[in-house]
């Protein structure tokens, strides 16, 4: 396929997308500058002890731009104060002012802070879910409006050098969007586009971009449609910001964040990044640092071979077409492989940490969701009476093992030729992304799925080019091998690598090791397998919770309710939950969840089925009980275990 400038030289090597650059206070953004990082306060904007304190915890933590919001016109005056009383314990951050439904709150904020971040969908459109027929007449007299509404701002800016963030957000698309261009990245790009070509009749370029959604693949279709359009077009080359909303807590907000925003960063876009964390702010900040630092020196990257032609848009979603062998491949879900090889002795309580639970005498008991479709043994073995799962052993040692049904060889590609037996029903060949020629030469043995690494520290574009170089359909299982211990580092990068190579419809399987692994971890990597496969998007095994990050415009205590809902509810196989502390964002960053549960007051819950409200003003003591019972009165609901 034809892809423009940027995508045609960037898929298969890495190269930053040059941008022009904006200042923003002492610092600047895009250009030859470093990817900065910035995180959101979550203390009322009004509490000017707490704001503070909270920033300075979160510059300490590494956060070079500060963002705290500002929903009423009392807020936005209170930004003097904090800056104030910021720059007397000599701290001299720029704040970003963050804007919603009150355009005078921004424009008292242009005045104060070095960047005022505003939503198109919100600050001057309507959101009532409502489809309107709008003809080319209406649609531009809307424009029109949105031009006398947005142009005080600008011009503020301008005048005081305030620089200016135009975010839109996936779940604030505004009616008149919807109406004309769906609920798609493509009516994301053209929210931020009409702001954007208001801005350069102003002759005001000091902007930053951004296409933010709580569904990574949404949010990274956008943002290269965003790209694309930019380069298309006589628009400058704005710097990018990067974020996933309503990524959520813990390893699942990390998880999400990095295949959303590391996707891009492969891409060589972004300028400024925000992981956002139903967590302490200040713990945002070393996660980013973990996804921006990768890319400081990947231009250094081996070389990749890019395939002759190929058929890939970085725009769409397409699976790649592979044949079924066995539970692999086809319209299977993406199979996970454990990897046990490092234990000196595999034992039943081994198996039992990984769901595989057996008893000596009448053999596999049962499994869970999160148990491994397939357990890596290398030369070890498994001396369990009755055992019968599906293991995959080195050759050598597969051969001198009475062959089983559940039992199936390792294979060094560069062994296949020497080797004299194979099995008959599946066959694992390991092999790097170097060894393309080979695999498109060789007469694979039948029944045969390969298994895929790649020495290249451009891990993911050197994927990519190995699967469209690939003149076979046999199922591919993706792996990666990292020198890390279990920690943010390990679930950042294999997030990004592994993640980021699903939500592009590559990959039939994954086996992701770790070779600093202890004893113990290799039950925490196989729930990060099937971790990262939900955040693609590719195998549901357990609830999906949408939690947006907190801050100041938060109606209840986020952290604490939605481990409340977590707890509860994490049983619930395939459900989808939205958590989030204001209407902002709510009802559209919910657009695919099953249930929400949205804050509407003070202390006040409106509970929603999809984008449906369902019960409004419920006392907050009472919403988790009211949430369950919505579930059970929909016939969604399984007692825990």
């Amino acid at each position: 396929m034809i892809l423009n400038k940027f995508f045609s030289k960037g898929l298969f090597r890495y190269k930053r997308r040059e941008s022009h650059t904006v200042k923003i206070g002492n610092s600047a953004i895009g250009g030859n500058n470093p990817i900065r990082i910035q995180s959101m306060t979550t203390a009322d904007t009004m509490d000017t002890k707490s704001t503070v304190d909270q920033t300075i915890r979160m510059i300490n933590s590494g956060c070079e731009f500060v963002r705290i919001t500002a929903p009423s016109i009392g807020a936005a005056k209170n930004l003097s104060k904090i800056k104030n009383e910021l720059l007397k314990k000599g701290y001299d951050v720029p704040l970003i002012a963050d804007i919603h439904f009150t355009p005078k709150a921004a424009e008292i904020s242009a005045e104060i802070v070095e960047k005022v971040r505003i939503n198109p969908g919100n600050y001057s459109d309507t959101k009532k879910f409502k489809v309107i027929d709008y003809d080319d007449k209406t649609y531009n007299e809307e424009i029109e409006r949105i031009y006398d509404r947005v142009s005080p701002l600008i011009k503020i800016c301008k005048k005081n050098g305030t620089a200016m963030r135009i975010g839109t957000n996936h779940g604030s698309l505004s009616d008149r969007i919807l109406s004309r261009f769906g609920d798609t990245p493509k009516g994301m790009v053209e929210s931020a586009l009409e702001y954007l070509r208001i801005c350069e009749d102003h002759n005001f370029y000091n902007i930053v971009l951004s296409m933010k959604a709580s569904n990574p693949l949404v949010m990274v279709h956008a943002y290269r449609l965003l790209v694309e359009n930019l380069d298309n077009s006589k628009l400058k080359n704005y710097p990018i910001h990067l974020g996933v909303t309503e990524a959520g807590e813990g390893e699942d907000g990390r998880i999400k964040s990095a295949i959303g925003i590391g996707s891009l960063l492969d891409d060589g876009i972004g300028d400024t990044v925000r992981v956002s964390l139903t967590e302490e702010p200040e713990f945002e900040s070393p996660v980013a640092s973990l996804m921006t630092e990768r890319y400081s020196n990947r231009s250094n990257h081996d070389i990749i071979k890019s395939p002759k032609a190929f058929n890939f848009s970085p725009f769409h979603y397409d699976k790649r077409e592979s044949e079924e062998i066995v539970n692999i491949g086809g319209d299977h879900l993406p199979v996970v492989i454990s990897d046990l090889s490092n234990l000196n002795k595999i034992d039943e309580n081994h198996l039992s940490m990984l769901g595989i639970n057996f008893d000596s005498d009448i053999g596999l008991l049962n499994t869970e969701d999160t148990s491994p479709d397939y357990i890596y043994i290398g030369d070890n073995d498994i001396k369990i009476k009755n055992f019968k799962y599906n293991t995959i052993v080195n050759y050598d040692k597969w051969i001198e093992i009475d062959e089983t049904d559940k039992t199936f060889p390792l294979i060094d590609l560069s062994k296949l030729k020497t080797i004299k037996k194979v099995s008959n029903k599946l066959n694992f060949i390991s092999l790097k992304t170097n060894d393309i020629d080979l695999v498109n030469q060789f007469d694979l043995p039948l029944n045969s799925v390969l298994i895929i690494d790649s020495d290249n520290d451009h891990f993911m574009p050197d994927m990519r080019a190995f699967f469209l170089s690939m003149s076979i359909k046999n199922p591919v299982v993706i792996s990666s091998n990292y020198n890390i211990n279990y920690s943010d580092e390990l679930i950042v990068h294999s997030s990004t690598d592994l993640g980021g190579l699903f939500i592009q419809g590559m990959g039939d399987g994954i086996f992701l090791r770790s070779s600093q692994e202890s004893k113990k971890d290799f039950k925490k990597i196989n729930f990060l397998s099937f971790k990262i496969l939900q955040a693609a998007r590719v195998r549901v095994t357990a609830t999906d919770f949408i939690s947006c990050p907190s801050c100041g415009r938060t109606l209840f205590d986020l952290q604490k309710t939605t481990a409340m809902i977590r707890e509860r509810t994490d049983h619930l196989k395939g459900l989808k939950i939205g958590i989030m502390g204001c209407i902002v964002n709510g009802p559209g960053e919910m657009a695919d969840a099953d249930y929400g549960y949205v804050g509407s007051g003070k202390d006040k819950i409106t509970l929603y089925r999809g984008q449906e409200v369902v019960k409004r003003a419920i006392n907050y003591e009472e919403g988790v009980d009211e949430l369950i019972e919505l579930i059970k009165d929909d016939g969604n609901w399984l007692e825990p275990k």
